[in-house]
């Protein structure tokens, strides 16, 4: 194995409590059952890593194809809350995200990172949403969202992409992300893959291939 010289990072779920606390949390405000949320992804948008990742709306959002008013609008009208009401579409995304809570010790293993001379950027696949950037020219040397590049894990392009942003060969950068595909895809262009499910194992992990303390 190279040297790793990079570090590239997800944002919703990694650097974020989990998206599975963020969805309760929205279904609750909302008054949604989240599992109906869940039937209707499945049934309306297939899979979004399979065959059918090349036309589904998630995939358009994604890559900055179709408007996020329209992808509301869209989801919004197969969902209903627990007692029959529609679904408002305005802002549907929005709040759907509301619940996203940084991660101190993700963001801190990111800055000793840094600071310990490995080159950082964040790698997400963008819903439309608004990131909070302040404070983000102290964590990352180059940022790479889907929407605005055309592209979306887990496409090859995309992680070689943030690699050349970076500088550096893709053999010297991990890639930590929450999703299964997304850490296999960038193993097939040959990062080193980090499935994150909880920020202190990921840090044990990032401590043992960086060499680096981070918290």
């Amino acid at each position: 194995m190279s040297e790793l010289k990079g570090l590239v990072v997800d944002y919703g779920g990694v650097l974020t409590n989990t998206l599975e606390e963020t969805m309760a949390a929205w279904a609750e405000a909302d008054g949604l059952d989240v599992s109906e949320f869940g039937g209707a992804m499945k049934k309306w948008l297939g899979s979004s890593y399979g065959e059918q990742s090349q036309t589904n709306p998630v995939h358009a959002l994604e890559r900055g194809e179709l408007e996020m008013t329209e992808f509301e609008q869209g989801l919004a009208s197969r969902l209903k809350t627990r007692d029959g009401r529609p679904i408002a579409a305005d802002g549907l995304l929005g709040r759907m995200f509301a619940g996203f809570q940084l991660q101190p010790l993700m963001l801190d293993a990111l800055r000793r990172s840094r600071a310990g001379g490995v080159k950082t950027a964040l790698l997400s696949n963008s819903w439309g949403m608004d990131y909070p950037r302040e404070g983000w020219d102290e964590l990352f040397d180059a940022v790479v969202i889907s929407a605005e590049v055309g592209m979306r894990k887990p496409e090859p392009e995309i992680f070689l992409h943030t690699a050349k942003q970076l500088g550096l060969p893709p053999e010297q950068c991990a890639m930590v992300d929450d999703i299964g595909a997304n850490v296999k895809g960038a193993v097939a262009v040959g990062m080193v893959g980090v499935h994150h499910v909880d920020p202190e194992r990921t840090v044990e992990e990032l401590e043992r291939l960086l060499g680096l303390s981070l918290r």
